[in-house]
Parts: C-alpha cells; structure tokens; sequence
C-alpha cells in the first residue's frame, strides 16, 4: 500500500478553524448489498500531494488563497440531497448515486478540501483546453474532469506504471495518438496535444462501447481488460453490469469520475473556498529550426526559465531540438517580437555550455611510437640501481650486538670481497654469452650462405642436367631464376638452392 503525507493544515482566514488535509490510504471501504465490507482503489490522481501542486510555477505566480467566509467544515446531507444534485447536473452521462460514490465524494469534501481548491483555482489555465478538444470532437464536455481523477490537475506528474501529463497517457497509447515522445520531447505533457489525443481515444472507445462509463473505465484499464469482463458478464456493455468483474482501480474510477463532477460543481456547498486566479497574460507561438536552450532564451530576453517550462512543459530537458525538425516555442506574446529580433544573439549565448552535443569529432594518432630504450641501457641502469641498492644497505645495517669496531670492519672488508667476486663472476657470464651469441650468428650466416647457392651455366649445360647435378627439379629452377622456357645461355649466373 502506498504511503502519503499528511499535508500542512490550510488557514482559510483570520476567523477560519485549520483543517489538515490527510491522504490516509489509497483504498475505499464500503458495505456491499449482501453486508460484506469491500474496499477498492483510488485512482492516481487523488493521490497526488498537494505540496507539489502549489510548487508549481502557475501555482505560485497566478493562483493565491482567499477568505471565502466559509466556516471550513463539511456540512452532512441526506442520501436524497446527493441524488438530487447529481440528477441535475447538465450532462449527458449517467450520474448515478451509490454509496461508492458517497464515499468518494467524502474523501473530495474532507480528506482533499485543499487540492480541490487548487483544481479549482487550476481549472481557469486548463478546462477551456479541454473543452475546446472535446467540443472539437462532439464529445460530452462532463469528460473534462477526467484529468481531476487522472493527475489532479498536475501537467508533469509521472505514474509509477509510467503514465505522464494530465490526461496520463502511456508511450505506447501516446505515440498511438501522435505525441511525440523522445529523449528531448514528451507531447504527453503537452496540455493542448495531448487533450485532443485523449478525445480522439475517447471517441474511438465509445464507437466500441457506446456506453460513456464503460468508455472511461476502458480509458483506465484498457479494451482488453474490458472485454474480459463484458464475456464473463454475458456480453453486456453496461459499466454497472460488469463493475463486479473489474480490477480494484477500474471499480473506484467511475465512481471518483461522478465524484468529480459533482464536488467541481457544488464545492460551494460544502464550504470549500477555490484559490483565487490571476490569469497569466496572453502567449503565442514561433517556429525554430535550430536547437536553443531555455537558458539561452531567458539570459537575452530576461524571461523566468520557470515561465518558459510552464509554456513548454513537452520539452524534457530544457531544448528545444529545432534541428531535428521545425518545433514550436511558446512565448508570452510581448516577448515574440523580441525573440524574432535577437534570434542570433539567443543562439549565440552561451552555446558551448548549453548546447554540448558535437556533430562532429575528429580521430587522432600520435604521428610515431616513443622509441624503447635500449636493452643494454636498461641492464646497466638496473645494475646501477642494485648496486646503489647493496651499497645503502651495507652503510645502513645496524650494528650487531657485542661487535667490535675491528670484527666489523673485517666483516665489511669480506662483504665487499664477496661483492667484487660477485661482480667478477657476473661480467664473466655476460662476456660468455655474448660469445654464444656470436657463434651463433656465424653459423646462422654459413646455413644462409648454404640455401642460397648460385652457379654459372658452363657451355652445353641444360637445366635437366643442372637439376640433377644439384639434387632439385627443372620447375624449381624455373621459379629461383624466374624463368619461363628452357633456353639458358653459358655465362648466366642461376640460384641452384
């Protein structure tokens, strides 16, 4: 079970009671109709910590908290308050109450009254994204509280299945639906891409299904797992026929969808203060055909490298890898005309720090060897050095106890003896094997002297008679000589051997 920290209590006013908000566990328990108790899990999203949301650049420049005049506590309503509300809500999927849905609509209302606020106040920078994708689409707009449950509304967060960007799309179903995704670029993290990838998913699923919960349960666990559990149920495609079949996760993920929806739209009932939102100033787009760091693009025009992330958050690693192919920057919209005027300068900056990847690279040699010093040089030097060697450590040997001055210089009178006597002896054995090696050598030159033999063509001489005079083959004389024919004339000096 994963583990949470229990987030630092929000003051809503001067006159508010604090409230912590706690992500205790990642399980609903509820009682099922035959009394049993049934837990299941909650969805990704609703485990996000709130810390992390607020960390972010939008967070900290564009939303901050206000006095609502709200009491801070969570009033308790009747079952029928709850389906009445959901009954009015203007969508075109089922919002039916439960009490899975009751729980979830808790654990929004008590345990995560401060992300709820911040989703709020986070709604502003992303639900016009959303809607324009799914409008675009002829989607249901309700869809667009699928990224509450999905990220909590954090454009960056990473699941540990490996899911990333709002809308928490896996590499393989992203790159499926266009998003590009490398070492340098993530689309998925892109909230404009990556909302109309998701809606394009969302309209293929419900072309399958035609039942928009069993859509977005397939959008949690996928078709496979689906259809699984639509044979094990007979074949329905109903989300509540074949909720029982379903893994823990996919059982709490409609339930938290309608949950969503719900606390998005009557926060105001339960006393939950949204964060103000200072809408951050227009921003458009330029087109680059050459790498360029955000650092090179903050250090000329002086914008945050915080505010270019926001902008660009597909961008993994600050680069902008134009080079690859065209790519698009956003800017805020009075700094194009800026970038347009000093693109040289930004490419310029700072480019053997920022941009290090070489295109490329030379190999180089060393023109010739180091020559190895002579064996003769080394064999003296070694002597030297053992010599050296003897004579420090006859100078340093410590006297023996009870010895005489005259017993020790007698005694080092005989070590030096035996040590001229050595070197004697040594010389010797050099001068003897420099005289082996020498023998050896004239022999070596005789045999040489031996296989190469020449001879001079006496008149009437053949090369059958010179080949059996000398104990070889016609054809080998051939090759010797380099000789084609049979013709040879007197005179002519040719190798027999």
């Amino acid at each position: 079970m994963k583990k949470y920290l229990i987030v630092a209590a929000i003051l809503l006013g001067s006159h508010c009671a604090t409230q912590a908000q706690t992500v205790d566990n990642d399980e609903i328990t509820f009682t099922a109709e035959d009394g049993s108790q049934e837990s299941i899990d909650v969805p990704e999203g609703m485990l996000v910590e709130i810390d992390s949301l607020l960390n972010l650049y939008n967070s900290r420049t564009y939303l901050n908290e206000q006095d609502c005049n709200f009491d801070n506590t969570n009033p308790e309503y009747s079952k029928e308050t709850y389906v009445e509300r959901l009954r009015r809500l203007p969508t075109v999927m089922e919002m039916p109450y439960n009490e899975v849905v009751r729980k979830f609509i808790d654990r929004y209302a008590v345990n995560l009254r401060r992300s709820v606020a911040y989703m709020l106040g986070a709604s502003n920078f992303y639900m016009p994204i959303f809607e324009q994708a799914l409008e675009a689409n002829n989607l249901p707009l309700e869809l667009r509280y699928l990224p509450v449950i999905e990220s909590g509304l954090h454009p960056s967060v990473t699941s540990p299945a490996g899911a990333s960007g709002l809308w928490q799309f896996m590499v393989e179903s992203g790159k499926q639906y266009g998003l590009e995704i490398n070492s340098l670029v993530d689309e998925r993290r892109d909230p404009i891409k990556s909302s109309y990838a998701a809606a394009q998913l969302l309209k293929d699923l419900y072309k399958i299904y035609g039942d928009w919960n069993t859509v977005i349960a397939a959008y949690n666990c996928g078709p496979g797992t689906i259809n699984k559990a639509m044979h094990r149920a007979g074949g329905s495609t109903d989300y509540w026929t074949i909720y029982k079949y379903l893994p823990k996760e996919t059982q709490g993920y409609v339930p938290a969808f309608i949950a969503a929806n719900y606390i998005m739209s009557y926060y105001c009932e339960h006393n939950i203060c949204p964060m103000r939102t200072e809408l951050p100033l227009k921003s458009d787009t330029i087109m680059v055909s050459r790498d360029v760091h955000f650092k090179q693009i903050a250090g000329v025009m002086g914008i945050s490298v915080d505010e270019l992330r926001t902008l660009n958050p597909q961008y993994r690693r600050d680069i902008v890898n134009g080079s690859s192919k065209p790519s698009v920057i956003r800017l805020p919209q009075q700094y194009v005309t800026q970038f347009i005027d000093n693109e040289d300068s930004i490419y310029a900056y700072d480019a053997n720090r920022l941009i290090t990847k070489r295109s490329e690279v030379a190999i180089t040699q060393a023109d010739t060897q180091p020559e190895a010093a002579p064996r003769q040089s080394y064999t003296q030097n070694r002597t030297g050095y053992t010599q050296s060697r003897t004579n420090y450590t006859a100078s340093t040997r410590s006297y023996k106890r009870g010895e005489t001055a005259q017993t020790r210089q007698s005694r080092q009178s005989s070590r030096s003896s035996r040590y001229s006597r050595t070197s004697r002896k040594q010389q010797q054995a050099a001068q003897q094997q420099a005289a082996r090696q020498q023998r050896g050598k004239g022999r070596r030159g005789k045999a040489a002297r031996q296989q190469s033999q020449s001879v001079t063509v006496e008149q009437g001489q053949t090369l059958t008679s010179l080949a059996r005079k000398h104990g070889t083959t016609v054809d080998k004389l051939r090759k010797l000589n380099g000789i084609k024919g049979d013709n040879i004339r007197a005179g002519k000096k040719l190798r027999v051997k």
